[in-house]
């Protein structure tokens, strides 16, 4: 018999918690199709309690898609779609510390992130999430038929830049620096406005981590747009905060939602398991 999973939302606009489901275990198609449409729903669900080998989360991730191998950070031997976030207990760095999507740089960036708790400070190490939809939703006509002309010029390079010069980081978290090309870095164009391509909604696209200036734009003429566009899609009402428990996996749509760690657990060890899911190109 197929179970009927039981949907909690933890804000107002965006996230929920999901509960009555072993992920662990097979899912029946009926099952997926609800766990998709809260997903959809709520841009960010959270399973709590589960108890997930790598094989179990990467089976269940490659039922949203396939999975992409980031080339940048060396993967367990075996599991090339694995990433080990890690955060020693005398490290001040936090991977992806900046409101961002993941990896806006790529052709086809990813469409959902999956995040497993292994190892969580005993305080501290949440992470924030905020709706894209209502970020364009809530600007004035005119705004938003401004930003609907434009288009983002992503980057790599600052991120590249990061972490080549944050050494401490590389003792865990190797950084694969012979796929880095500074000279020639991932550059992307994309629409500052997207389309959901399940939702058909609108939502603002746009990352601090990647965004470096607007097609035919300068950097110098962008970024005064770009600063202001970037605190307008991270407003509290936007927002939920999750904290994460040992056997927690979220999901989130990095079409439609931005996503940061609080760096708020100096002196604490976490380790977490992402995966994520080869997206479209954005129109």
């Amino acid at each position: 018999m197929d179970e009927t999973i039981e949907v909690k939302p933890i804000a107002g606009n965006i996230g929920a918690e999901i509960f009555g489901v072993d992920l662990s275990k097979d899912l029946s198609q009926e099952t997926f199709s609800q766990i998709y449409k809260a997903w959809l729903d709520h841009l960010v669900i959270f399973f709590p309690d589960q108890d997930l080998s790598i094989e179990d989360q990467s089976r269940f991730a490659t039922r949203f898609g396939p999975l992409h191998h980031d080339k940048y950070f060396a993967a367990p031997e075996g599991h090339p779609e694995l990433l080990k976030v890690i955060k020693a207990v005398d490290e001040k760095i936090v991977f992806g510390e900046n409101w961002h999507s993941d990896s806006t740089y790529m052709t086809k960036p990813p469409k959902a992130s999956f995040l497993y708790a292994k190892e969580v400070p005993a305080k501290g190490g949440d992470t924030m999430f905020a709706n894209q939809y209502l970020a364009y939703e809530s600007l004035s006509p005119g705004m938003r038929k401004f930003f609907d002309g434009l288009v983002g010029i992503h980057s790599a390079q600052t991120i590249h830049n990061a972490f080549l010069h944050r050494s401490p980081m590389k003792r865990e978290m190797k950084y694969n620096t012979e796929n880095v090309d500074l000279g020639n870095p991932e550059i992307e164009e994309h629409p500052v406005v997207r389309t959901h391509p399940d939702t058909g909604r609108k939502a603002i696209y746009v990352s601090r981590s990647y965004v470096r200036r607007f097609k035919d734009w300068t950097e110098e003429e962008s970024q005064p747009i770009i600063q202001w566009l970037y605190n307008h899609c991270t407003r509290p009402e936007f927002t939920c905060r999750y904290r994460w428990k040992v056997g927690s996996l979220g999901i989130w749509d990095n079409r439609c939602a931005q996503h940061k760690p609080v760096a708020d657990y100096d002196g604490q060890r976490r380790v977490m398991h992402r995966m994520t899911v080869i997206g479209d190109d954005p129109s």
